[in-house]
C-alpha cells in the first residue's frame, strides 16, 4: 500500500494543537493500539541486553556502513557499504536489522508484533511496532556500536545486473548517520560520472546515484513503475491552514532501488526454494487508470494515451506544482496490493505489478511484521539450511495479519488526510473553485472532482459529467468529521 507523509507544522501552536487533538481522537476511534503491556517491555528490555551476542556470526565491522533516512529518524533499518568492482560494476554491502534476534518466537514481543502488523503513521506522531528499546535502539542500526544485522552482498554488473548474491548474519558497526539532503547535496556537488571524492559522505553518494541510476535503468526496462510521493506539510499560520507540497528528492529514489532490488532477489531465492511470503500486486483496473487521466487532465499535466503509466510517472517533474499533485494522487493505480504464502508449488500469482518482478518484503523489519520471516527464509535458503518450523508454521497466517493492519493504517491514513484537507479549506466556505469532475456515480447526481487550487479531491453532489470542467462552491466544512461538501454552479 502506498502511503502519503504528512507533517503539521507552522508557528500557530494553537492551530497545530487543534489538529493533533483531532488526529489524537481518530486513533481513539479506530482503536490504533497505544503503550505497550508492562510484559512486553519488560521482555524487550530484557532481549535488548543479552540478544546478538557469541552466536557465531560473521565480523564485518570493518566494513564503512551507513545509514541514509530521513532527518531525525532513529529506527534504522538499513545500511549500506558501496564500492566500485575492478573491471567495472559494484559491489553492494546491504546491513538489515536483524530483529530475529531478539524476539522468541512465541514470546511476549513476538506475539505483540503479530497483533500490530506494522508501526502507523499519522501526520503528528508514530505508533510502533516493537518498544522503542528495540526499534530506535538495541535492534536499531544505530552509528558507532555494534549490531546483528543480516547482511546481503551483492555484486552487479556495469548494467546493474546483480552477477552474484550472498547472504550472511554478521556484526556490523555504522560509521555515520546520513539524511537524504545531505546525500543529495553531496551528488549535487560532484555531478560527474565516475566521480571519486576523498570524502566518505560525498563518495558514499556519487556511488549511490551511479547504482541507484542503473538500477532505475532496469526497472525501466522491465516495465516497472516507482511512486515517490510528495510529502504533504500542513502549514499553520495566523489560524489558517495551507498543504505545501514537497517533493521526494533523487537520493531517495537511488535508495529506495536498493530495497526493491534486495526484494527481488529474496523473492527469487524463495521461489528456487519453494518456501516463502511474496509481496503481490495486481495491474491497476482500466477504470482507475481512466480515472486517473482525468485527474492529471484536470491538473493540465498531458499524457498520451500510447504512454503506460509507469513511463508517464516517470517523467513527472518534481519542480512543477501540477505534476506534483499527480504525483500525489497516483496512489490509485497502486491499490490491491497482498501478500502470497507458499510452501510446496509456487503460486499461480507471484508478480509485483508496479515492480513488474516477483519481489518480498525483507528490508525493514523494524516496521513490518512479515519481513522478520521473509529474511529468515532468505537466510535458510542461501544457507542451505532448514526454514526453521516455526517460521513456515507462520506463513499462511501472515496475509491476514497484514491485511488487517494494513486495513488499520489505510483508514487512519485516509481520516487524517480527510481531517487536514477539511482544515484546509475550512475559511473558504463560500468561495468558487475551477475544478473538474474525475469520478461520476452511476446516476450522474454526484461524484468527485478534482480541485484545481488547492489540488483536492473532494466530493460534490450536484449533476457531474466525466472530464467536464466547472467550478463548484464550497458550501460547508466540517473540520471535526473531516467532511468537505461542495456543489457545482452555473
Amino acid at each position: 500500500m502506498v502511503r502519503r507523509s504528512i507533517r503539521v507544522r507552522g508557528d500557530d501552536a494553537a492551530s497545530v494543537a487543534a489538529l493533533t487533538r483531532r488526529f489524537g481522537r481518530i486513533r481513539d476511534d479506530l482503536g490504533v493500539p497505544g503503550a505497550f503491556p508492562g510484559p512486553v517491555v519488560d521482555a524487550a528490555a530484557e532481549a535488548a541486553a543479552t540478544a546478538g551476542a557469541g552466536d557465531g556470526r560473521a565480523d564485518l565491522r570493518d566494513v564503512p556502513f551507513a545509514t541514509v533516512d530521513p532527518v531525525g529518524s532513529t529506527d534504522l533499518d538499513q545500511a549500506m557499504a558501496l564500492s566500485r568492482r575492478d573491471g567495472g560494476g559494484w559491489h553492494v554491502d546491504y546491513a538489515i536489522a536483524d530483529v530475529p534476534a531478539f524476539l522468541a518466537p512465541g514470546g511476549p514481543v513476538d506475539a505483540e508484533a503479530r497483533r500490530r502488523g506494522q508501526t502507523l503513521y499519522a501526520p503528528d506522531r508514530r505508533t510502533p511496532l516493537h518498544p522503542e528499546v528495540l526499534s530506535e535502539d538495541a535492534a536499531s542500526l544505530l552509528p558507532d556500536v555494534d549490531r546483528p544485522a543480516f547482511v546481503w552482498r551483492f555484486d552487479l554488473a556495469p548494467d546493474g545486473a546483480v552477477e552474484h548474491l550472498d547472504l550472511v548474519r554478521a556484526v556490523v558497526r555504522s560509521r555515520a548517520r546520513l539524511d537524504y539532503g545531505q546525500v543529495q547535496a553531496a551528488a549535487d556537488a560532484h555531478p560527474q560520472a565516475g566521480a571519486s571524492p576523498d570524502d566518505e559522505v560525498a563518495a558514499l553518494a556519487v556511488l549511490l546515484r551511479e547504482i541507484g541510476t542503473v538500477r532505475q535503468a532496469q526497472e525501466r526496462a522491465r516495465g516497472g513503475a516507482s511512486l515517490p510521493l510528495p510529502e504533504q506539510d500542513v502549514v499553520a499560520q495566523d489560524g489558517r491552514y495551507r498543504v505545501v507540497l514537497r517533493p521526494a528528492l533523487p537520493s531517495e529514489d537511488w535508495n529506495a532501488q536498493l530495497s526493491l532490488m534486495t526484494g527481488m532477489a529474496a523473492a527469487d531465492l524463495m521461489l528456487r526454494a519453494g518456501v516463502g511470503l511474496l509481496r503481490t500486486l495486481p495491474a491497476p483496473e482500466p477504470h482507475a487508470v481512466e480515472r486517473y487521466r482525468r485527474q492529471v487532465k484536470a491538473l493540465g499535466v498531458p499524457w498520451a494515451r500510447d504512454e503506460p503509466y509507469g513511463e508517464f510517472l516517470r517523467r513527472l517533474d518534481r519542480d512543477v506544482p501540477a505534476h506534483l499533485a499527480a504525483m500525489h494522487e497516483a496512489g490509485a493505480l497502486f491499490r490491491g496490493a497482498g501478500y502470497t504464502p507458499f510452501d510446496g508449488a509456487a503460486p499461480p500469482v507471484r508478480t509485483h505489478a508496479a515492480v513488474a518482478a516477483p519481489y518480498a518484503h525483507v528490508t525493514a523489519p523494524l516496521r513490518r511484521l512479515v519481513d522478520r520471516f521473509g529474511l529468515l527464509v532468505s537466510h535458510a535458503v542461501v544457507s542451505g539450511g532448514e526454514v526453521p518450523g516455526w517460521v513456515r508454521e507462520a506463513l499462511p497466517a501472515l496475509p491476514e495479519a497484514m491485511a488487517a493492519s494494513d486495513r488499520l493504517a489505510g483508514e487512519l491514513e485516509r481520516r487524517c488526510v480527510d481531517v487536514v484537507e477539511a482544515a484546509v479549506l475550512a475559511d473558504r466556505v463560500g468561495q468558487v473553485f475551477d475544478a473538474v469532475a474525475v469520478d461520476v456515480g452511476k446516476d450522474g447526481a454526484s461524484g468527485k472532482v478534482q480541485m484545481l487550487d488547492p489540488a483536492v479531491l473532494v466530493r460534490a453532489q450536484g449533476p457531474l459529467t466525466v472530464g467536464t470542467a466547472l467550478k463548484v462552491r464550497l458550501e460547508a466544512v466540517d473540520v471535526e468529521a473531516g467532511s468537505v461538501r461542495v456543489v457545482p454552479v452555473g
